[in-house]
Formats: structure tokens, sequence, C-alpha cells
């Protein structure tokens, strides 16, 4: 260091955790925390501190512990197993296998395990169904490797000899008898500025911050802290939303500034607005089971008779002109209980709610539901979902891509495109796809169209044009994240969630 004065400036820098820890720099953490009268989070806290100012450099070494686990711990107090079947047999020599089990009082899996330990050993016969004693006095009343390893632990990995090596192998193998934790030791050096004022007493009584009670009763005597406001201080993370909570209230927004009416519903529904609503066939493969997530040994209460006898006539004869589909409607399927596989079942319900004075009407769901899928890169069993419908009688299929396309390009996508398609519910039927940069594929986000009369008539008691559609909510916010794997989002990494960006408002 330059000069004296360039080492007061440091000095009058220094925290009182700091000061305190000053004048034993040149001794190690351990002597450090017992010297200071610190605990260890202070005197570490210090250290890092003190390595912000230059004043040292700290190194940190990991090594692996090897501790008792759960069983590990009751074991070095009560005997392994393989010691008490051995002591069971030095007491009574040539038993039954199940005599020889209750009287060790071993349960199943140790009896198993210690069979196996000291047939391996050469310590016990088994033949016939019995066990006899084989092991010498010496292997009677001498402590194995292994119960001689219980006694020692804890101990670093690295300084383990070739004999306790053997013995941690071995019980490693063996369920929750040790456990390994990764232990950090933080050591450090002294820079040019720290020898220089490292063993120095500080005496200082310098003020920390401003209170009232200071400016009230100050005087001319007192001193503040310098403080170095170019320092590097630690980052601080405040609190936020999950990413897929914030992209959520985001795509409200934008539907509700569209002038949309927000739908909401429960997770669980029955099959009837699940599917029968919808004009899906009870034969259809979507109802099957592996497809579905049905709920077990329960039964839905159907809605008004008129809405479940219109769809009845939708399915079996047909409605508005419609043939159905020419079966026998089964109200016991319609009242089965799954978990909504898309949230369209919101829709029906609106719209068998709405009377021809809401009309015009515009609703919007953004909730989660439930596939019965292989989970991959770009599926799941659970999603969430963006829902729409447009009750209009002037509404017409150049409405709904205008719609979709307002929203895609609010939700950052500029290059998407629509496909012709088919659904039981809509016809025309559109399919939703957008490019994805980084595998070079169009991929499908969802579908979309006009309800079917048969859907339509039987809730609102006339064809009225309904412009619908259910978008993956999950993929369409992959593009904006980065996200190359659904799995990715919802990893939870604490930092990665950090680093997410925010939606633009």
């Amino acid at each position: 260091m330059k000069n004296n004065k360039e080492s007061e400036e440091i000095i009058e820098m220094l925290s009182p955790i700091e000061r305190k820890v000053v004048p034993y720099l040149k001794k190690s953490i351990k002597e450090i925390i017992k010297l200071s009268g610190l605990d260890e989070s202070s005197v570490l806290l210090a250290i890092q501190f003190l390595e912000k100012k230059d004043i040292l450099k700290t190194k940190a070494k990991t090594d692996r512990i090897i501790d008792l686990g759960t069983n590990g711990i009751y074991y070095k107090k009560n005997h392994l197993p393989e010691r008490k079947l051995l002591l069971t047999l030095e007491e009574q020599n040539h038993l039954q296998l199940n005599e020889a089990k209750k009287l060790s009082k071993l349960s199943e899996n140790e009896f198993k395990v210690a069979l196996g330990v000291l047939k391996d050993k050469a310590q016990i016969n088994i033949a016939n169904g019995k066990i006899s004693l084989n092991a010498t006095k010496e292997e009677l009343f001498k402590k194995s490797l292994e119960e001689q390893f219980l006694e020692i632990l804890p101990i670093k990995e690295s300084s383990l000899s070739s004999e306790q090596r053997f013995a941690f192998e071995t019980l490693k193998k063996r369920k929750d008898i040790i456990e390994i934790k990764n232990e950090t030791e933080i050591s450090f050096e002294l820079t040019e500025k720290g020898r220089e004022i490292a063993g120095k007493e500080i005496k200082l009584d310098l003020l920390e911050e401003v209170t009232p009670e200071i400016v009230k009763s100050w005087t001319s005597g007192k001193k503040f802290r310098r403080y170095d406001i170019q320092a590097s201080v630690p980052k601080i993370y405040g609190g936020k939303k999950h990413f897929v909570n914030q992209s959520i209230e985001y795509a409200k927004r934008i539907w509700t500034d569209l002038g949309f009416t927000e739908m909401q519903g429960n997770f669980i529904d029955s099959s009837f607005w699940v599917f029968d609503a919808l004009f899906t066939p009870q034969d259809h493969p979507a109802r099957e089971m592996q497809d579905t997530f049905f709920i077990k040994n329960v039964q839905a209460k159907l809605p008004d008779s008129k809405i479940v006898k219109a769809v009845k006539q939708a399915h079996e004869t047909g409605i508005a002109g419609s043939k159905g589909w020419n079966y026998s409607w089964k109200e016991k399927d319609a009242k089965k209980v799954v978990l909504r596989t898309h949230t369209t079942s919101l829709s029906v319900r609106t719209l068998a709610s709405l009377k021809e004075s809401n009309f015009p009407a515009k609703y919007f769901a953004i909730g989660k539901v439930f596939r019965n899928e292989t989970v991959d890169w770009s599926h799941g069993f659970e999603f969430y979902q963006t829902e729409g419908i447009v009750v209009d009688p002037n509404a017409s299929l150049r409405h709904l891509l205008g719609y979709l396309k307002e929203f895609y390009k609010k939700m950052g996508y500029e290059k998407i495109k629509f496909v012709p398609s088919f659904f039981a519910y809509t016809e025309p039927s559109v399919e939703i796809q957008v490019w994805h940069p980084e595998r070079k594929i169009w991929l499908e986000l969802g579908g979309a169209g006009i309800f079917r009369p048969e859907v339509t008539t039987a809730l609102l008691g006339k064809p009225i044009p309904v412009l619908a559609w259910g978008q993956g909510f999950d993929r369409i916010i992959t593009e904006y994240y980065k996200i190359k794997d659904l799995r990715e989002m919802y990893s939870n990494d604490i930092k990665d969630l950090r680093n997410k960006k925010e939606w633009i408002k």
C-alpha cells in the first residue's frame, strides 16, 4: 500500500463485523470464529465483504463427506443385521430359517441381507432349510470392517484407506446406511492491501446510518463510516410471478382489449359437457381410456332435460337438417366424470346459458387441461389452453382468422398459417400452425372453426354462427422464452426463473 492515508481510508470503509475480523486475518477461519466472538455465518459474510474490497482472495475446496444415514444411526447403536444373526446363532446353532429370523428379530428384508452378507463371508452354512454357524470365535467377537467404518463417520471420502474404501463400497449398496454430502471449505489469501492492515486492532467508533436520534443528538466529534459508492454489491432478486402466470395475465389483457369476457370453470367436468354437447360420438377414440383421465366411482348430474333431449336427438337422428350419428345415445356415458381434455367445455356451458338478447357476445378462457399423452418435447399430460368463442349471426370464417391473427401477432408471431382440418364439432375447421425456427418445422398449436349446427341448435335453440378456437397456450409462449422443450417450462430452475424476461406491456 502506498501510504498510511490510503490504509486509513480502507479501515474507515470497514463494517463492524469486518473490523472485528481484521485483527485475526493472519489466522484460519476456524481460529477467527473462535477469537473474534462472531458466529460462522458472520465471519464468512465479513470475509465476503473484505474480498469485495480487494483485501483478500478466497478459495473454495469441496469434498465429499460420508456420514451415517437413517438406518446407519440405528445400526451403529443396535448392530448391523448380520451381527444380530451371528449373535442369535451363537446362542442357539442349527436353526430352521424361519426360527432364526424370528429369534433375531429381523425384518424380512434385513434377514435376507444378513444371510447374503454372512454367506459371502463363509460365516454360515445353509442346508435343508436350516442355518448353522461357521464363523470362528475371532469373527464372532471382532467387529467387521463395516462396523468399524460406521464408528468413524463422518469422514472425508478423499481420506479413506483401502480397507475403509472397501467397507464404504459395500455399505453404499444398502439402503440408507450411509449418506454422502458435499462440504465446501473456504480459505483465503491476503492481498497487498490485506497484508497492510491484517493484525491491526481497530477501535474506531463510526456511525453506520442516519437516524432521527443521531440527527437530534449530533455532535461534531462523531464520524460516519466511508462508503465506496462504486463498489459492487450482491444482486437482489425480488419476488415475482412465475413466467407462465405472467404470460397468462398478458394473454388475458389481449383478449379483454379485444372486447372478450372471461369464462371460468372446474378442472373436473361431466362427459356431457366435455364431449356430448360438442357432438362428439360416444364411440369416438378421444373418449377412451388411453386419451382421457376418468374419475372413478362417481357420476355427474346432467343439466336441464330440454338440453339433454336436444343433444340426444342431435346424436341419434340429427337436428337442424343433420342426420346425426345414427346410434343409441346412452345417458350413463354422458354422466361419466373426467378431467377436462379441453377448455371448450367452458364454451358450450356458456352457450347453454345465453339468450338471444345477449347476442353478439365474445368470450375467452385460459385454463389447464389434461390429456393421457406420452410426455415429450412438444406434449405434456397437463397444459394450458386458450379458448374463445364469438356468438354473432353475422360472423364468418374471415372474422375468425382475423381474431386469431391479431392474437398471435400480439404474442410475437408473424409467421403463421391456417391449414384445413377436421374436428367433430366445427365445420369449416382449420388448424393453426406457426414456424418453429429451431426445429425448422411448422408446429401445430390448436384447432379452430365454426361450431356445427348440431352443437349450436341443441344449446341455443337455432343454428347461430359461433366462431370457436382452442389453442395450446404452453406451446404459444415457447418461442418468446426460447424454450426448446416443453418439459423445461416447469423444471423450476431458480437461476433460469430469475433471468426470464417480462412481456412488453
